[in-house]
């Protein structure tokens, strides 16, 4: 598409995440978030009013609709992350889908078809790929000034009962598998630009009223030789979110989202490495350059497709763990 026409974007979710993204388009030269669609029409018309942003409408369909949208973003439920993205791309639009693509290897895979007969651009929220930490990180990697030896990493949350990141009761249950290890599964193939070859996965207890193991613990081995250790909870008491420690063979570093220290806890600045200081805002400014430019982005389908394969193969080891012996 031309260069200087306004690019028309509609968002599909109105929780914390829709919001994040919001005000990222909002910061984007040339783009105009021109419909949002929520979980009923008054709250979609009540946050398109709270964001300052097009027009609240009832369904996903009717955004589909719209001849003069050219692209969705889809900060929706995870269960209804694939048939969405079909959805899109199957009516014309661009379409960047928060993680996880979906939750099953069927699913991502229909995706991953979809977007290539259609021609579009179908893009996946892995952010920290975007994260300017980690960016800095791939730098140094990228520059033969750092061999990642292994990544360490803790994704905590405390979840015991089904409410969201604002404390609201939710309509479907999170998952540490397709959802949190997705991002730090994809990160370490990316980071070490080799492929995933050993993979191990253990489980907590599966919690009797939410259905989903509250503690996992994951093992990566990259055709490299470099390791990932990864510890998730939903139990635990204390700072949430996810910290990755980059252990290699000239430093050691710690990555909080954006920020990012030395394994002495020296902060490194990183407000350099891009135009912003927020990973969501860069993962938006690559779909929004991916459509002008008509090119693959970065963390496209294709390009996070390893990724679920993986996830995949774990999620056999589990169930299998859970089958009776004998």
């Amino acid at each position: 598409m031309s260069d200087d026409r306004i690019l028309r974007v509609a968002l599909a979710g109105g929780g914390a995440f829709g919001a994040k993204h919001a005000a990222a388009l909002r910061r984007i030269e040339g783009v105009e978030v021109a419909a949002v669609v929520s979980g009923s029409l008054d709250s979609a018309r009540k946050f398109a009013e709270e964001q300052g942003v097009g027009r609240g409408v009832a369904t996903l369909d009717e955004v589909l609709a719209m001849d003069d949208i050219d692209a969705v973003v889809l900060a929706t439920p995870t269960p209804l992350h694939a048939e969405q993205t079909l959805a899109c791309l199957e009516a014309g639009k661009h379409v960047q889908v928060e993680i996880p693509l979906a939750t099953s290897l069927g699913d991502a895979e229909a995706c991953l078809k979809a977007q290539r007969s259609s021609g579009l651009v179908g893009m996946v929220g892995h952010t920290r790929r975007f994260n300017p930490s980690h960016q800095w990180v791939r730098g140094r990697i990228g520059a033969g000034e750092f061999s990642l030896q292994q990544l360490d990493v803790q994704t905590y949350f405390f979840r015991r009962t089904n409410l969201n990141a604002l404390g609201q009761p939710r309509s479907w249950t999170d998952h540490l598998l397709w959802h949190h290890a997705a991002h730090t599964v994809d990160l370490f193939a990316y980071q070490t630009g080799s492929p995933i070859v050993q993979a191990n996965a253990v489980q907590g207890p599966i919690h009797p009223e939410l259905g989903i193991a509250m503690d996992m613990s994951i093992q990566l081995r990259a055709e490299n030789g470099a390791l990932c250790t990864l510890s998730l909870s939903f139990n635990n008491e204390g700072p949430i979110g996810t910290f990755f420690r980059y252990i290699g063979d000239t430093g050691t570093y710690l990555a909080r989202y954006d920020d990012l220290v030395t394994g002495k806890d020296e902060p490194i600045d990183v407000s350099g490495v891009d135009v912003s200081m927020d990973g969501i805002e860069l993962q938006d400014r690559e779909f929004v350059a991916a459509i002008r430019e008509g090119r693959e982005p970065n963390s496209s389908i294709a390009q996070v497709m390893a990724c679920y394969r993986t996830l995949a193969a774990l999620e056999q080891q589990l169930d299998a763990s859970l089958r009776p012996v004998g």
